[in-house]
């Protein structure tokens, strides 16, 4: 699609409309959905500029895409930080409610988001977003290390780096045991 794309703007409609959803829930979760439409359209823009320069032995394009919108997304770093603080805060101010039940969920969701938030603040921003493109934009090692421009030794890495923060900044010894996959929960058991 990208070597068509070098020839007719209409195969490169096509690869915006395979991507751009992906790129826009990516940038979402990262920046906020007010940052998340102007990295998508940048994102694109960007990559239309660089046609010439994407490798076409690349099957896949996601990995370059989400190369260039964390690129772009470290940009917008400051405004990252701003929704995480935003994120806290409401879910604080949200906790107030009649029911006590309600309240007590709340409460403990307001703690757990605060340090998740803390956690992900704690660790290197590189760290930090090598981990995000593995949760949120679900990439493979080899997708992560083609968007970073990184070997995927370095990839592995940053994420066992990232991994071990969260585990000490939540407390959290039981990840060693469930693990699976490089990092992803193993799926339940399936009864016969």
């Amino acid at each position: 699609m990208i070597r068509r794309s070098r020839d007719s703007p209409a195969a490169f409609g096509e690869l915006y409309d395979r991507h751009a959803s992906s790129i826009y829930r990516f940038a979402a979760r990262r920046a906020g959905e007010f940052v998340a439409d102007d990295v998508t359209s940048e994102t694109f823009l960007v990559a239309w500029e660089q046609l010439e320069s994407y490798d076409p032995d690349r099957e896949d394009a996601r990995p370059w895409l989400f190369g260039i919108a964390t690129n772009l997304l470290r940009r917008h770093h400051r405004a990252e930080t701003k929704v995480l603080k935003a994120a806290a805060k409401a879910a604080l101010k949200d906790s107030v409610a009649d029911d006590t039940e309600r309240i007590a969920a709340r409460v403990d969701a307001v703690v757990a988001s605060g340090r998740i938030v803390g956690a992900l603040k704690s660790m290197a921003a590189i760290d930090r977003e090598t981990l995000l493109l593995y949760a949120w934009a679900d990439l493979t090692y080899e997708g992560i290390a083609l968007a970073m421009d990184v070997p995927v030794g370095t990839v592995r890495s940053r994420l066992n780096r990232a991994r071990r923060t969260l585990r000490t900044e939540l407390n959290l010894e039981i990840l060693d045991e469930t693990e699976n996959d490089h990092g992803r929960l193993a799926a339940a058991p399936r009864n016969a």
